[in-house]
C-alpha cells in the first residue's frame, strides 16, 4: 500500500511546479489585460487627460462620463455603424465561409492550392490589405471602378467609394468580408471533416439528394460550429478599427466611424482619457454580453446532446 503522506507531498510539489511554470503567463495576463481594465474602470470615473496639467489636476466626477456618453450623438452613430456592420457581415461572411468550406472539402485537383488562396488574406496584415484596397477603390484609376465601367458598358463609372457617405461603409464591409472569410472557412472545414460519412451513406441509400443531405445532415451537425463562428465574427466586428482608420479615419461625415475609432479619437486625439475609458467599459460590456449569449447557446446544445 502506498504511503498517503508521500502522495500528498508529491501532489503539493506538482501544484507548486504548475504555479511556477504558469507564473510568467499569469504575470503577462495581469499586466496587459487585468491591470489595464482596472485602470480604465477607474479613469472612467475621472476627467483624466492624456497629458497631465498641474493647473488642471485629475478630479473624480462620478458617472458624468457615462451620462455624457448616453447623450453623445457621435457615439450613437458609432454604435449604429457597429451594429449595421455586424448585421450585414456576420450572415454574409458565415454563409460564404460555409460555401467555400464545402467546396474545398471535396476531393478535387489542386484542393490545397485553393485552401491556401482562400486563407492567405487572413494571414496578411490588415494595414497592408487596407492600403492595397485603397488603390482598388480609387475613383479614377481603381480596378473596381474600371471593372464596373467595363461590365456596365460605361453606365457605371467614377464611384467615389471612400469619399461618399453612402458607399464608404459598404466598401469597408466588402473588404472585411474578403479578408476574414478564410478564418471561418477553416473552422467550417474542420466541422465538415468531423461529420461521420456513415450518415451520408445511409441517407443516399434512402434516396436522399444533395439538398436534403445539406439540410438534414450538414447543417444540424454544424450547429455548434455555426454558433461559434457567428459569435466570434460578431466580437471581431465590434472591434472594427484598422481598415476604417487606414481608409477613411471614420469619415466622411462619420459615415464609417465605429466605437473603437471614436475611443481612439477621444483618447489620443482629444486627449480625454477618462471619457475614452468610459467608451472602453461600454465596449467591454457589449463583448461580455455576446460571450454570455454564446455560453448560453452552447450549454443548451450540450444538454440536448
Amino acid at each position: 500500500m502506498k504511503n498517503p503522506v508521500g502522495l500528498g507531498q508529491l501532489r503539493k510539489k506538482e501544484e507548486r511546479s504548475a504555479w511556477l511554470f504558469s507564473m510568467p503567463a499569469l504575470i503577462l495576463l495581469f499586466v496587459f489585460l487585468i491591470l489595464p481594465f482596472i485602470l480604465a474602470l477607474g479613469f472612467s470615473f475621472t476627467d483624466q487627460r492624456l497629458i497631465p496639467n498641474l493647473n488642471l489636476p485629475t478630479r473624480f466626477i462620478g458617472l458624468r462620463n457615462y451620462i455624457r456618453l448616453a447623450a453623445d450623438s457621435n457615439f450613437h452613430i458609432a454604435l449604429r455603424n457597429n451594429f449595421l456592420f455586424v448585421i450585414i457581415v456576420v450572415p454574409l461572411q458565415t454563409s460564404l465561409a460555409l460555401c467555400l468550406a464545402m467546396l474545398i472539402n471535396r476531393k478535387i485537383q489542386f484542393v490545397n492550392v485553393y485552401r491556401t488562396v482562400f486563407f492567405s488574406p487572413v494571414v496578411t496584415t490588415m494595414v497592408v490589405v487596407a492600403i492595397v484596397w485603397s488603390f482598388l477603390y480609387h475613383p479614377d484609376s481603381g480596378f473596381i471602378n474600371k471593372m464596373l465601367n467595363f461590365l456596365s458598358f460605361g453606365k457605371i463609372s467614377g464611384i467615389s467609394w471612400l469619399n461618399d457617405t453612402f458607399w464608404a461603409l459598404p466598401a469597408i464591409i466588402i473588404l472585411s468580408i474578403w479578408q476574414g472569410v478564410g478564418f471561418q472557412m477553416i473552422i467550417y472545414l474542420a466541422g465538415l471533416q468531423d461529420i461521420p460519412l456513415e450518415l451520408y451513406e445511409s441517407s443516399m441509400m434512402d434516396g436522399a439528394g444533395p439538398w436534403k443531405n445539406f439540410v438534414h445532415i450538414t447543417l444540424p451537425q454544424l450547429k455548434n460550429t455555426t454558433i461559434f463562428v457567428a459569435v466570434s465574427t460578431t466580437i471581431l466586428a465590434f472591434k472594427l478599427f484598422t481598415q476604417v482608420w487606414v481608409l477613411t479615419k471614420g469619415g466622411p461625415q462619420n459615415a464609417t466611424i465605429t466605437s473603437i475609432v471614436y475611443l481612439y479619437k477621444q483618447g489620443f486625439k482629444q486627449l480625454k482619457v477618462g471619457y475614452a475609458a468610459s467608451i472602453a467599459i461600454v465596449f467591454f460590456i457589449i463583448v461580455l454580453l455576446i460571450s454570455l449569449i454564446q455560453r448560453h447557446f452552447l450549454k443548451e446544445e450540450r444538454s440536448v446532446d
